[in-house]
């Protein structure tokens, strides 16, 4: 009996120096006690001072789904802090997060990323397949001619539609016809061969050779182009970082990390507004909404942005803000070179 003891005591010691997984938690109370189970380091708090390892470990399918969303989400909380700061106190948010408080909220990246995907996935999901992609001259020559004739039945269903419609005020079907019409119209667009006397020739082997992919198929070089913006769309930051530091020349307490942060944040508001108006172009949302978001959004963000990160007065922000309005096209059409260069060597 006594040897017996001796084993179950030594199991409890065993158990208590070194825990199953699964057990740790429950030994070591308010982790006063026990060792991290990563790296064996004595346990102080709720997570491990030397690795960063949660104290608590869980082995059920529920503690497989948090670490998905946190991954993916930074589910405990990040997300929900910075998101709607990004939108209402976008410069309080830069203005924090370049002063060390960075364990509250995303990191500008990692929305940046975030953002890029969703407003891809948003626009290929409500846009569709581009027609016309890969297709020979007699493809599509034949793609032309059912586009046609879906065309004819699409122009005889609005025409229907119309004539059946009370008032002036537009039915739904007459909304669904009219939008089907738009987008055939669009596809046989880009499926349609150029004609050869519609083509120039600049004398540059490289541009000429891009330009008679275009006129061959012009459906294959804009899909080229959406997935060389996808690819290369983190492209924006590095060229939009010097044309902010133009803005703050003279204050030299403002370093070009500074300026990253704001623009990668800046870019991050940006993607996700493009993804507010698509999904209001895909609801057809009344036009007024549509405008004010697109020209007044951008701006306004802009001018807070601005004004909270670097700590600037009214008139300070406002000029900045309008030069930065340009600075932006000016970023925006190197970006659309670079895809269009990426393109033609492709």
């Amino acid at each position: 009996m006594a040897a017996v003891g001796d084993i179950a005591t030594g199991a409890l010691i065993g158990r208590a120096i070194e825990p199953r997984a699964g057990e740790a938690a429950s030994l070591r109370g308010h982790h006063d006690h026990g060792l991290c189970l990563n790296c064996g380091t004595t346990l102080q708090g709720e997570f491990c001072h030397a690795c960063g390892q949660n104290g608590h470990v869980h082995r059920t399918l529920t503690s497989i789904a948090h670490d998905l969303l946190h991954g993916v989400f930074h589910f405990e909380g990040k997300i929900w802090r910075t998101l709607p700061m990004l939108f209402t106190r976008p410069g309080e948010l830069t203005r924090r997060y370049i002063a060390g408080e960075r364990a509250r909220f995303v990191s500008p990246l990692a929305l940046f990323l975030f953002s890029v995907f969703l407003m891809f996935a948003t626009i290929h999901t409500f846009s569709g397949e581009v027609e016309g992609i890969g297709l020979t001259p007699k493809q599509q020559l034949v793609a032309v001619e059912r586009i046609d004739t879906q065309l004819e039945s699409a122009k005889i269903e609005l025409a229907a539609a119309e004539a059946a419609q009370k008032g002036g005020a537009d039915t739904a079907r007459t909304i669904e016809a009219r939008s089907q019409l738009h987008t055939l119209t669009k596809a046989r667009n880009l499926v349609a061969p150029t004609k050869g006397n519609g083509q120039f020739y600049t004398k540059w082997p490289l541009l000429d050779k891009g330009i008679a992919k275009v006129n061959a198929n012009p459906g294959l070089m804009l899909y080229k182009l959406q997935s060389s913006a996808y690819k290369y769309s983190w492209a924006l930051i590095p060229i939009s970082i010097p044309l902010v530091a133009l803005l703050f020349l003279w204050r030299r307490q403002f370093k070009l990390y500074d300026h990253a942060i704001f623009v990668t944040y800046s870019l991050s508001f940006m993607m996700f507004l493009v993804v507010i108006l698509s999904l209001c172009l895909t609801i057809d949302a009344p036009y007024w909404i549509f405008a004010t978001l697109l020209l007044l959004a951008p701006p306004v963000h802009m001018f807070a942005q601005l004004r909270g990160a670097y700590s600037l007065r009214k008139r300070s922000a406002l000029w900045r803000t309008l030069a930065l309005l340009v600075l932006a096209s000016v970023a925006l059409t190197a970006f659309g070179l670079l895809l269009i260069v990426l393109g033609l060597m492709g």
